[in-house]
């Protein structure tokens, strides 16, 4: 099966950058789309940002869009989510997920998950 494993994480003062890495071992990444998501204490978890496998589309969460860019590098077996301007109320742990197929990108699709790696953006 699948393994998920993110990184980048840590402690950032408003308005810093962050770049989270998702490296898969086991699988790759081929065939599939890749999304983000978070969720804060006592919140729901949210879906950050998903791309399909060509790399050609992406979904951005109102909240975080033009501060973020997803991306992948499918030779690398990586995905990547780069944070800019950040802000408290982005503070969460944010988890990699694969989807099942090349497209689908609604919640539901995606199956497959990390462990997480903390954000926290201090004001």
């Amino acid at each position: 099966q699948v393994q998920l494993v993110e990184s980048g994480g840590g402690l950032v003062q408003a308005g810093g950058s962050l770049r989270l890495s998702c490296a898969a071992s086991g699988r790759t990444f081929n065939g599939y789309a890749m999304g983000w998501f978070r969720q804060a204490p006592g919140k729901e978890r949210e879906r950050v940002a998903t791309i399909t496998w060509s790399g050609k589309s992406a979904y951005y969460a109102g909240s975080v869009k033009g501060r973020f860019t997803i991306s992948r590098d499918n030779a690398k077996n990586t995905v990547y989510l780069q944070m800019n301007s950040l802000k408290p109320e982005d503070t969460a742990v944010y988890y990699c997920a694969r989807s099942t197929g090349p497209e689908k990108s609604g919640l539901a699709d995606f199956v497959s998950w990390g462990q997480g790696t903390q954000v926290t953006v201090s004001s």
